[in-house]
């Protein structure tokens, strides 16, 4: 199965914005401007009509196409769909995609957060896009998942058929070994947080991922 397109997910999470940012418009034009291909909008306390008014402001604000970012919407499709969002990234437990990818087809972006190589497997079977893999690395508060898959069980999910996203503890110095372990790419909240970070970030991703892209892959 081709990647969809971009090698960094970037997800939102609103209490970093008073760091490097003044607000979602100068993220959204910050990760635009540097090429960020993907930007996840995780905000899971948001009333219904707020979390739409985000998704259509990210839509507005980032570039379409080919070399644009890709706007998607955590766990809710139909907010996605009626903000103009190319689609929706769905918990580990979330709807089944299948009959959503039977209903609204291929040109709808759908990912899923997976923890194991089980739920990998699963998301690849019922037609998902991606799914985001994680916590590779060891992180503060994620001891819940267990013990991390570590770059082998990245390099058995990255088998399984299915474009795969390193998540969890990802930083710039490990690009290049998740990438060889065969991870489509990287998602994360932290490494998206510094203005000044994101041009070189988009770079060095574009480069890295693109040594190790296999055929078919949809991104040039």
């Amino acid at each position: 199965m081709p990647a969809p397109g971009f090698e960094l997910l970037a997800i939102s999470e609103r209490s970093a914005l008073g760091g490097s940012f003044a607000g979602w418009a100068e993220w959204f034009a910050a990760l635009g401007q540097a090429g960020i291909g993907a930007v996840q909008i995780r905000e899971k306390d948001l009333d219904d009509r707020s979390l739409y008014g985000l998704a259509r402001l990210a839509r507005s604000a980032l570039p379409r196409g080919p070399r644009g970012t890709a706007v998607l919407v955590n766990g809710r499709l139909d907010i996605a769909l009626a903000a103009g969002a190319d689609g929706a990234h769905l918990p580990s437990d979330g709807v089944p995609i299948a009959p959503l990818r039977r209903r609204f087809g291929p040109a709808v972006l759908l990912g899923r957060s997976t923890h194991s190589l089980e739920e990998v497997q699963q998301a690849a079977d019922e037609g998902a896009d991606y799914v985001t893999f994680g916590p590779v690395y060891p992180m503060p508060g994620k001891e819940r998942y267990g013990e991390p898959p570590g770059l082998d069980g990245l390099r058995k999910a990255a088998a399984l058929g299915i474009p795969v996203y390193a998540l969890g503890g990802v930083t710039l110095e490990r690009l290049r070994e998740v990438a060889a372990a065969g991870a489509a790419g990287v998602a994360g909240i932290r490494m998206f947080q510094r203005a000044s970070e994101l041009p070189a970030l988009a770079r060095i991703a574009r480069e890295t991922f693109g040594a190790y892209r296999r055929p078919g892959d949809r991104r040039p």
